[in-house]
């Protein structure tokens, strides 16, 4: 059983920049496939970015394409999300997510995961 604790979130201007990082315990770190997701109120949850088991290897949604930087440490069993140039519309709950052995492209796509953090709280303001 993987378990996975996201930093706290936090509230930014526009413009601005934040950093999530992620730490997971209870499995082999470099097993998995990571990602981050984000629900924003009364929407669906959507795919940010996903990174490979050795970083070799990352995916992000359009929207987020040049923003945004996920990056992971094996021998920390972290993975983090690096974001600037924030706009109001990346305000959401931000969830780090985790995959056995499934490559990182397939993991944007696919809408369940093996393990999920509790989420974090981004707000960005006008």
């Amino acid at each position: 059983q993987v378990q996975l604790l996201e930093s706290a979130g936090g509230w930014v201007q526009a413009g601005g920049s934040l950093r999530l990082s992620c730490e997971a315990s209870g499995g082999t770190f470099s097993d998995y496939t990571m990602g981050w997701f984000r629900q924003a109120p009364g929407k669906e949850r959507e795919f940010v970015a996903t990174i490979s088991w050795n970083g070799g290897s990352q995916y992000y949604a359009d929207s987020v394409k040049g923003r945004f930087t996920i990056s992971r440490d094996n021998a920390k069993n972290t993975v983090a999300l690096q974001m600037n140039s924030l706009k109001p519309e990346d305000t959401a709950v931000y969830y780090c997510a985790a995959d056995y052995l499934l490559a990182a492209q397939a993991m944007s796509v696919e809408a369940d995961h093996d393990y999920w953090g509790q989420g974090t709280q981004v707000t960005v303001s006008s």
